[in-house]
C-alpha cells in the first residue's frame, strides 16, 4: 500500500465521529452490567488486525487473533462496569473462559488508572495548517448516483468555522452502556496485564463466569461463537459502476458497507476526498461501524439505511470512482447475533417487584476491507474467469428490475443545512 493510501485511511478514520448511546432505561438499574463484542475480520482489515508490535501494536494483538496476516482474524472486546466500589483493596475482576476459547482459565478486566492531564497549550501556539480541498459525499447502491449528489463540503469554510448544523447524523448511535464515564468502577480487556491474545482458532462456546471484588458474580453460557468471514469480489461495468459481491453468512441480520476515496494534485496533496455509504437513508455515522444489536438493525433494515440479510450484491456508482480516481478504500460489515442475559430473570408478573443484580450482553458482527477493484486480500485466488457466468447472471438480474424512487436525505449525514436539493438515493435497496 503507498503512502499516500495510508495517509487517505488516516484521514478517514479521523473523519469518523462517535456518538455513544446510553441504552435504554430498566424498572431498576443493575448493579453491573457486562458487555462482550466478539468480531471476525477478513480482508485487509484481518491483514492489519494480525500486525504485532511494541505499545498500541501490543494491545491490538490480544484483541485480535495472530497467524497469517492475510487469513481470516477473530476480535473480542470485554467491559465491566459496577455501581459499586471495590471490597478490600483496589479494584479486581476476571473473566473465567471455557476451554475452547484458548486464553487459559481467565482474563483480567483491569480498571484504568484515571492520569491529570495537563494545561492546554494556547492556540496561537499550536502547528495548525488549515485543511485543504473538499469531501464529496454518495450514498446508495445504483449504477449512476441520481440527481443532487454529490453533496459537497469545502474544508476551508469548515476550518474558518463554517460548520453547518446537523453534519454528523445521531439516527444510528452506539449501543454502549458500559464505559468508564458510566460505572463508578470499571473493569476491560485487553490491557497490559494480560499476556495471551484471542487467536484464530478460538471459540467462544460454553460456560463464562466473570467475578470481582466489585461485582456480584456473573454465570452464563454462550451458544453462539465467531461469525464466519466475510469474501468478496468486485466486477468492473461498461458504465463505470463496480459491482460489490459478497458470500451470505447465515447468523447475519444485515450489512452495510462505505467507501473512502481521494483524489491528489500532482503534489501529493489530496484535492478531494470521497465518501459513500450504502445507505438509502443517507447514514454513514454513529454506530453503522459498530456492533448493533438485531432489534436495531431489523429497524435499519426497514428504513433501508441497512441493507437486507439475504443481500449479497451492491453497486458502487460510477460517479464515485470517477470522483475518487487514485484510491477507493471498501469496508463491509454484516452484523450479527446478540445473546443477553439477567440475573435474577425478570418475573412473569409486571407487578412483581424486580431489580436485576447484573446483565450481560454479547454481540457479534463480521467485516472486511478492501481496495475497489481489487478481490478481497484473502480471496486473491478468485479470478474473473471463474466468476464470469455469475457476473453475467447478476448483471442480466439488476437490469431487469425496474427502478425506485428512493427516500433521499431523510436523517442526513449532512442534510438540508447545505441547502442541497436531493430527490432520490437510487437503487432499489436490494443491491442493484
Amino acid at each position: 500500500m503507498t503512502r499516500n493510501s495510508m495517509r487517505l485511511m488516516m484521514a478517514a478514520g479521523a473523519a469518523s465521529v462517535v456518538l455513544v448511546g446510553l441504552g435504554v432505561a430498566q424498572t431498576a438499574a443493575p448493579i453491573a452490567r457486562y458487555e462482550m463484542r466478539a468480531g471476525t475480520t477478513s480482508g485487509l482489515m484481518g491483514g492489519m488486525a494480525g500486525m504485532k508490535g511494541g505499545g498500541m501494536g501490543a494491545a491490538m494483538s490480544m484483541a485480535f487473533g495472530g497467524g497469517n496476516r492475510n487469513a481470516p482474524q477473530h476480535e473480542l472486546w470485554l467491559d465491566l462496569g459496577s455501581s459499586r466500589t471495590p471490597a478490600g483493596g483496589p479494584p479486581k475482576a476476571d473473566h473465567f473462559m471455557p476451554a475452547g476459547a484458548k486464553l487459559g482459565l481467565s482474563v483480567p478486566l483491569k480498571t484504568p488508572v484515571k492520569v491529570p492531564s495537563g494545561p492546554e497549550e494556547p492556540a496561537e501556539k499550536r502547528d495548525f495548517k488549515r485543511p485543504k480541498g473538499r469531501i464529496l459525499i454518495f450514498w446508495g447502491c445504483g449504477e449512476h448516483a441520481p440527481a443532487g449528489q454529490p453533496v459537497v463540503i469545502d474544508f476551508a469554510k469548515i476550518a474558518a468555522g463554517q460548520m453547518p448544523p446537523g453534519l454528523w447524523s445521531s439516527n444510528v448511535p452506539m449501543e454502549r452502556r458500559v464505559s468508564y464515564a458510566s460505572s463508578k468502577t470499571y473493569g476491560a480487556w485487553p490491557n497490559d496485564e494480560s499476556k495471551v491474545a484471542i487467536r484464530t482458532d478460538s471459540s467462544l462456546i460454553g460456560a463464562h463466569k466473570v467475578a470481582g471484588n466489585y461485582s456480584p458474580d456473573m454465570n452464563f453460557t454462550l451458544t453462539k461463537d465467531f461469525m464466519g468471514a466475510l469474501r468478496t469480489s468486485t466486477f468492473a461495468q461498461p458504465s463505470g459502476a463496480t459491482l460489490l459481491r459478497w458470500n451470505p453468512l447465515p447468523d447475519a441480520t444485515g450489512y452495510h458497507a462505505s467507501l473512502i476515496g481521494g483524489k491528489m494534485d500532482k503534489g501529493s496533496e489530496m484535492t478531494d476526498m470521497v465518501w459513500w455509504s450504502s445507505s438509502l437513508t443517507r447514514e454513514f455515522g454513529g454506530g453503522l461501524s459498530d456492533w448493533l444489536s438485531p432489534a436495531t438493525v431489523a429497524k435499519l433494515v426497514a428504513s433501508k439505511t441497512v441493507l437486507a440479510p439475504a443481500t449479497t450484491t451492491c453497486m458502487v456508482p460510477a460517479e464515485v470512482k470517477a470522483a475518487a480516481p487514485q484510491f477507493q478504500m471498501v469496508t463491509l460489515y454484516a452484523y450479527g447475533p446478540e445473546e443477553s442475559f439477567v440475573y435474577p430473570p425478570r418475573p412473569a408478573n409486571p407487578k412483581t417487584p424486580w431489580k436485576p443484580e447484573w446483565t450481560a450482553d454479547i454481540r457479534h458482527r463480521s467485516m472486511t476491507g478492501f481496495l475497489l477493484g481489487m478481490p478481497g486480500m484473502d480471496e486473491a485466488a478468485s479470478s474473473n474467469g471463474r466468476n464470469q457466468g455469475q457476473q453475467s447472471q447478476q448483471e442480466q438480474q439488476c437490469q431487469s428490475k425496474p427502478k425506485k424512487r428512493g427516500l433521499g436525505g431523510l436523517g442526513g449525514l449532512i442534510g438540508g443545512a447545505l441547502g442541497g436539493a436531493v430527490n432520490s438515493a437510487g437503487g432499489n435497496g436490494d443491491g442493484c
